[in-house]
This record gives structure tokens, C-alpha cells and sequence, in this order.
């Protein structure tokens, strides 16, 4: 019996250090969280709500979406970069965290290659030049003559200062040479209220967040911004074919962990998230979106990341754009 009782407990205190790789039918036991940097309604909380729903049934833990808006992405992602490397916090990182931020703020709280380990891609997608159903201004010709006849005048709405929409709506500004008002939000979700409710003319929003509003027909699209059209917009023309060659300017999100992370548990994961990503429910979904180029290899996605910086960057200096602007 003694012996008996000396093997249940050392099986019972190597259950207690066994790698969390292998401990859970997940990659942990626990319950995980998926920070989100803006309000829900938006782009980036839907996805990480497609996502964290497949993960919940996957990993058999509850995968909770954690909404921290403010700054245009970057408090959350402040908050992350300081979280243990457990896998406990995740961060949906978003073109306004992790290319944007960085070139716009110089005192950045984090540092983007320092204090996270990039786990999975979850898409990439256009930014969508929308305006409410009673202007007048259908077409993008059209609205930079407007845009010239009244300059600084005509509301461009965004998710924030330094937000994807704030520098696409730049990058248009430079190329096309009007001015136009920059009117932040904290988010797409209450951009598109007033938007709806004719408080703001235009945005360059996220075509996730845009989309619903687009089918139902509460805002007009009138551009695309990748070069090529997308899937879930077949018959909408880009800027490129609107008369603005190689304008890109595109909205992407992608799961990341704190710097801590170790790579074994961020390579589960992202074998993880590539399950996902490939299920026929969830492309079904990122084709609704207009969300494509999802998944891939940790190694990729980090490159990505590097690349979608120095694209912004260069807008940002060109353009002269501050926290102020």
C-alpha cells in the first residue's frame, strides 16, 4: 500500500510540472484572453470574436474577447506587452498597434519586435471609402474636386489619431493634393454611428468593420484600397483603377503574445490558428469581410510586420502627421 500510495503521489505532482503543451487538450488549462484595442462593432473585434469562439471549442478552455479601446490600439497593447508569457493574454495586433503607432510616437510605451512574439496572421484587408447614402458625391473623381473646392471642410471619419483610417485618409490627401478634416473616433463602431447619422461625410474605413453596413445598404461604397479587387468586392473599383496608381493601403490583424512567450507554445498556437483559419465556416466568414492572405508561418508574419512599418512610416513623414493631427 505504501508503495501504492508513493507512486500516486509523485504521478500526482508531475501532473502539476508537466510542459502546459501537453497538460490540456489546448495548448493551456486555463482560460485565455484576446485583448482588443477598440470597442466591439468594430473590424478587430469581430475577427477576434470568429477566432476565439473556434479556439474555445478547439482548446477546451474559454477564450474570452477583452475590449480595451483607446489610442488608437496602443493601450491595449501596452497592456499585453507587460502580461506573463503564459498564454494567458493574447493580443489581436492591428496595423494602428504594431505599424502605425510605432513611426507616429517615438516615446511608444512598448517596442514591437522587444515585447511580442507574433503567433498567426488572421487577415489582411481594404480599407473601404464609404459615405453616408445622402451625399451627393458618388465617386472618388468627384469627391477630390469637392475636396478642392471646400479644403478643409469635408469630414473624414477615423478610428482614432494615428489610426489605419486616419493614415489612409493622408496617404489620399498626399496623392490626390486637397485637404479635409480629420474627425477621430475611439474605434470604428461609433465612426460608423455618426457616419450612419450623417454627423460625418467620408471615411477610409476597415472593410470589416464597413461591410454589414454596406449590405444593408446604411453607406455607400465608393472605392476599395489594395491594388487588386478584392473577393468580397468583385464590382468595386480600387483607388488604383480611380486614377491613384499602387495606392494601398490595407487594414490587417493578427494574433500576437507577450514578448515573454516562449516560441514552443507560439509555434501550438499558430499550428492552432491555421486549423482554424482553414475551416470552412470561418473562410466563409473572413470571405464576408473582405479579409484574405490569413494564416501562414510565425517567420511570415513577423516579416510582415517589419515591412508594414516602414510603408507607414514613410507616409507619416511625408505627410508631417503628429498626435495632433
Amino acid at each position: 500500500m505504501k508503495r501504492r500510495t508513493f507512486l500516486a503521489a509523485t504521478a500526482a505532482t508531475a501532473a502539476t510540472l508537466v510542459s502546459p503543451l501537453v497538460r490540456a487538450q489546448g495548448p493551456l488549462s486555463g482560460p485565455v484572453k484576446i485583448i482588443v484595442g477598440f470597442p466591439p462593432g468594430g473590424g478587430t473585434d469581430a475577427l477576434a470574436r470568429v477566432v476565439g469562439q473556434k479556439l474555445t471549442t478547439m482548446w477546451g478552455v474559454p477564450v474570452i474577447v477583452d475590449n480595451k479601446p483607446g489610442a488608437a490600439g496602443t493601450i491595449a497593447a501596452d497592456y499585453v506587452a507587460k502580461q506573463p508569457g503564459d498564454g494567458s493574454v493574447l493580443l489581436m495586433a492591428h496595423v494602428n498597434s504594431h505599424a502605425i503607432s510605432p513611426g507616429l510616437m517615438p516615446r511608444l510605451s512598448y517596442n514591437v519586435e522587444r515585447d511580442f512574439v507574433p503567433i498567426a496572421m488572421v487577415g489582411v484587408t481594404p480599407n473601404l471609402l464609404i459615405c453616408n447614402p445622402s451625399q451627393p458625391v458618388r465617386s472618388v473623381k468627384e469627391l477630390v474636386e469637392l475636396c478642392k473646392r471646400n479644403p478643409g471642410k469635408i469630414g473624414f471619419g477615423s478610428a482614432g489619431i494615428g489610426s489605419s483610417q486616419h493614415l489612409t485618409l493622408e496617404m489620399f490627401k498626399l496623392r490626390a493634393g486637397v485637404d479635409a478634416l480629420h474627425v477621430p473616433y475611439k474605434g470604428s463602431g461609433p465612426l460608423l454611428a455618426d457616419l450612419i447619422g450623417n454627423q460625418i461625410e467620408y471615411s477610409f474605413d476597415t472593410m470589416t468593420a464597413a461591410t454589414p453596413h454596406v449590405k444593408s445598404g446604411k453607406v455607400i461604397a465608393l472605392a476599395q484600397t489594395r491594388p487588386k479587387r478584392c473577393k468580397a468586392y468583385p464590382n468595386l473599383q480600387t483607388m488604383s483603377e480611380a486614377g491613384f496608381p499602387e495606392f494601398d493601403a490595407s487594414t490587417w490583424y493578427g494574433l500576437v503574445g507577450p514578448g515573454k512567450m516562449p516560441a514552443a507554445l507560439a509555434q501550438r498556437m499558430n499550428d492552432d490558428v491555421n486549423k482554424v483559419l482553414s475551416m470552412p465556416d470561418v473562410m466563409e466568414r473572413l470571405d464576408q469581410y473582405g479579409a484574405e492572405d490569413s494564416g501562414g508561418t510565425r517567420e511570415k508574419f513577423a516579416e510582415f510586420i517589419r515591412s508594414e512599418r516602414q510603408t507607414w512610416g514613410k507616409v507619416i513623414k511625408d505627410a508631417k502627421v503628429t498626435t495632433e493631427s
